[in-house]
């Protein structure tokens, strides 16, 4: 006799089959060694960066501040479970049902979990009238973007060693902004000893020479967004010349290997960006673009990618230079010689990994290489931030996660899932 089983509730199911189907919310019934019964499907499919603003805005348009708490949360706990002590988040959806105290919100998620938190106030002021892929409804002007960075840096930017809450003038986008929110932005930034970033060299370029007649770097250098208190996100669209540019003006550069990779975007030739003496840092991006947020998964994926890219150029930048780029070097672009590197008179930030596992034998002789090399991307032992242990042995310290959980998919539920029915993206 054939015994039959129910697997209920699953809350995905990945199938592999021919049709690549995902069913959410569904059961497998299975008879004997058959399964004969799944349900629902879901249908995923690529875009271009530009087509893909176009689209994810019109779910972004959605988010409430309470939306915008537990996504941090869930950013930052990944972050912290998988080694990182510092997180920079650029936070620039502001619809206008969701009210102004946005980074106040993810200011408290930080606080909750223990992780040091650089915020990016960041903003779109060009409607889509005028060219700009944004939804009216989370268009802001620049004089209350403008006043609202400057209300965040009075309460929450402390430039102190060891600070745990800074803030970053952080306008989107060059194509979905005005000019005159950049120009604006630097004299801010600059009056108020904050450093500033963007997004550039990530498919809108073409767009931009329509516009402008230039390229965005020669735009950004042209209105002064450019400088060692500068950094950019991407950047895979950057040619060789532009390569001496950013060494130049000692501007950043902070790359975001997940959303390359996932949208079958170029690999940055780091090898030539270094040899130009380009500083360079890396990133998850968003969940969004990356769909989690774990930056040793971006370490490993950064460095295959590189030595799949680069070896082929005369050579790939080693394991540990590319954890160089994921610690001191995120560290530096930040501004902060406080933290990045295990020094006397350094903040304690630190994280560890069990290496008494069968996985590593034969691996334990060179430990500057290991973690990328060897692929160590999940959950590290225990991670310290300030000189306080935030997670330890898989357990976050001192939060409910589980009610935290629950609480997030309750709200994540609220506000995108009730919505699928108008749109039909990502699902």
């Amino acid at each position: 006799m054939n015994k039959t089983t129910l697997l209920k509730n699953a809350s995905a199911i990945v199938s592999c089959d021919l049709n690549d189907t995902v069913y959410h919310d569904s059961d497998i019934l299975i008879k004997g060694p058959e399964i004969v019964r799944n349900l629902v499907t879901v249908d995923y499919s690529n875009m271009s960066v530009i087509n893909w603003i176009n689209e994810i805005y019109e779910i972004f348009k959605y988010m409430d501040s309470d939306a915008i708490y537990y996504s941090s949360l869930s950013a930052m706990a990944d972050l912290i479970k998988h080694g990182s002590t510092t997180a920079f988040d650029h936070q620039y959806c502001y619809p206008r049902h969701a009210g102004k105290d946005l980074v106040d919100r993810q200011m408290d998620a930080a606080e909750l979990l223990g992780i040091r938190y650089h915020a990016g106030r960041g903003s779109n002021t060009l409607p889509k009238s005028e060219g700009s892929t944004v939804p009216d409804e989370m268009v802001e002007t620049t004089d209350e973007f403008l006043k609202d960075c400057e209300r965040l840096i009075d309460k929450y930017h402390d430039p102190d060693p060891y600070s745990m809450r800074q803030i970053v003038v952080a306008p989107c986008q060059p194509i979905n902004s005005y000019k005159e929110t950049f120009v604006e932005s630097i004299s801010l930034a600059r009056d108020k000893g904050v450093y500033l970033h963007t997004h550039l060299g990530e498919g809108e370029n073409d767009p931009m020479y329509e516009r402008w007649g230039k390229r965005t770097l020669e735009w950004c250098e042209d209105i002064g967004f450019i400088g060692s208190d500068v950094w950019y996100a991407h950047g895979w669209e950057l040619t060789p010349d532009e390569y001496k540019v950013m060494a130049k003006t000692k501007t950043g550069l902070s790359h975001c290997p997940a959303p390359a990779t996932l949208g079958g975007f170029p690999i940055l030739d780091i090898p030539a960006m270094k040899k130009a003496g380009m500083s360079l840092s890396l990133g998850c991006d968003g969940s969004a673009t990356n769909d989690s947020s774990s930056l040793l998964d971006s370490l490993r994926m950064a460095y295959l990618m590189q030595s799949f890219h680069s070896k082929k150029r005369g050579g790939s930048p080693s394991s540990y230079e590319m954890l160089k780029l994921a610690t001191v070097g995120g560290a530096e672009m930040m501004g902060r010689k406080d933290i990045g590197s295990l020094e006397v008179d350094k903040g304690a930030d630190l994280f560890m990994i069990d290496i008494e596992k069968l996985e590593y034998s034969g691996a334990l002789h060179d430990p500057a290489n290991l973690i990328a090399r060897m692929g160590a991307t999940g959950p590290v032992w225990l991670t310290m931030i300030n000189g306080k242990v935030v997670y330890r042995d898989g357990i976050l310290q001192g939060v409910d996660e589980k009610k935290l959980a629950q609480e997030a998919e309750k709200t994540c539920s609220r506000v995108i899932r009730s919505q699928r029915s108008r749109y039909n993206i990502l699902y």
